[in-house]
């Protein structure tokens, strides 16, 4: 039962999130005041078993001595009612509009307003050289692009330091601020997955990298180490700091979508570059319809077309084997996508794709009828032990002769695997003139010193 809040009648608030933006949103508008509002805390969806905790009173701040709550975002006409709930506002990613709309009347028919925040509003200021890497869906390719211009800043001397997106499934407090300058502080920070996936590739490449909850505070030590700071954002999510070069990546495999879906399309609108991604692998004709929805929603974009680059690191195990292929698990469910990199590869060395469905156990079951969608492949998720344990156990129970690792990190670090495997790697490269390595170097010429 959902206790009823007694406090006073200030507008009374609730932030619709998971476990991300909605924190940012917290920490910037409304952790220090305005005194005419009274969050009474959060709803979580889209990630497991992050409700039911509370956001911490050493992050919610002097006005919030308790912390703040998080309930489900199944019950939220109930928190509505509950907490006599005057205004809910929408913070979290890649969501169809249709999708927001039903939020939107949800809050409404339960007599609370519905707003959602426009992206400068809640963009912290950075002392150095800023460029913040965002998408129009998840798993665009973001985190290859990131990499890209790192390589590049880096050949002229620059050094960077990377702050990902949050992703702070466990004890919000000792998650404010974090930092992984090694592959032994991802283990020190007990990462999930999901985690390890946005993080590795960065660590082993020599790159910084920076997440957590307080986005401000990360900022300002980021900042200390930095002569450019890269923002690689999480979903199709907006910047959380001012950026002095704003990126949307596109993929042609959604061709449509960049305008369908929130906030991907408010970072297709306000962008100053837009990479088209994945050109090796598009659909016939899919990227002239999103450079025709570029022109018509941001004429003045500068325009780029890369390819997604798949490697292996042992052809040999897969080629012309019966395969089971683990993909990266957000851009398979949110993301919405059938299959992901790890495909491309069995494709590629005519590799025979086993349905791992029937052998599929627990919680990877219910993704699957969550995500009805995927078919061939599994997510790898591993938000959770209990969840890597059913990854590990459901690998190991299709019948094939190696396993495909399409996820972006050595998935055998955390589950162990009786077949042989070979990892999948990807990469940004340029495919047509202009080459994206010439906006870094204009950037730099810009705006850093």
């Amino acid at each position: 039962m959902i206790q009823q809040n007694t406090r006073d009648s200030r507008r009374r608030l609730l932030i619709l999130g998971a476990a991300g933006r909605d924190f940012h949103n917290f920490n910037v508008l409304y952790r220090d005041g305005p005194s005419d509002v009274d969050v009474v805390g959060f709803t979580a969806t889209q990630i497991p078993n992050i409700d039911s905790r509370k956001y911490p009173s050493s992050l919610a701040g002097k006005l919030y001595p308790e912390g703040l709550p998080i309930w489900k975002e199944d019950d939220l006409e109930e928190v509505i009612q509950h907490q006599r709930v005057d205004q809910c506002m929408l913070a979290y990613s890649d969501l169809e509009y249709s999708k927001v709309m039903e939020i939107s009347s949800r809050c409404l028919s339960s007599g609370a307003e519905f707003v959602l925040m426009p992206p400068e509003k809640t963009m912290v200021e950075s002392c150095k050289p800023l460029i913040a890497v965002c998408a129009s869906r998840t798993g665009c390719g973001k985190s290859q692009v990131s990499r890209y211009i790192i390589n590049a800043l880096e050949k002229q001397g620059k050094k960077c330091v990377l702050i990902r997106h949050p992703m702070p499934y466990g004890d919000l407090a000792a998650q404010a601020v974090q930092r992984f300058g090694t592959l032994e502080d991802l283990e020190r920070h007990h990462v999930t997955i999901e985690e390890r996936e946005e993080y590795e590739q960065h660590i082993v490449k020599g790159t910084v990298v920076y997440a957590g909850v307080d986005y401000e505070a990360i900022l300002r030590q980021a900042e200390q180490e930095a002569d450019v700071v890269i923002f690689d954002g999480g979903n199709n999510d907006t910047p959380f700091y001012k950026p002095d070069l704003w990126i949307c990546v596109c993929d042609p495999h959604r061709a449509g979508h960049e305008l369908q879906y929130y906030p991907g399309d408010l970072n297709l609108r306000c962008a100053d570059v837009i990479v088209i991604n994945k050109a090796n692998t598009a659909p016939s004709g899919s990227i002239d319809v999103i450079k025709a929805n570029i022109e018509k929603v941001n004429p003045t974009a500068r325009c780029y077309i890369t390819s997604s680059v798949v490697s292996v690191d042992d052809p040999d195990v897969i080629r012309g084997k019966r395969v089971v292929v683990v993909e990266d698990g957000p851009t398979l469910t949110h993301g919405g996508m059938k299959y992901g990199a790890g495909k491309v590869a069995a494709d590629a060395y005519h590799a025979e794709i086993v349905d791992p469905r029937p052998y599929l156990v627990r919680s990877l079951t219910k993704t699957l009828e969550k995500y009805s969608h995927i078919e061939q492949v599994i997510p790898a998720m591993g938000y959770f032990p209990d969840q890597i344990k059913d990854l590990e156990e459901s690998i190991n129970a299709v019948p094939c002769e190696a396993v495909i690792i399409g996820t972006p990190m050595d998935l055998q670090k955390v589950v162990h695997i009786t077949k042989p495997c070979v990892t999948v790697t990807y990469a940004v490269d340029d495919t047509e003139e202009p080459f994206l390595e010439e906006e870094v170097m204009n950037f730099i010429s810009k705006h850093v010193k």
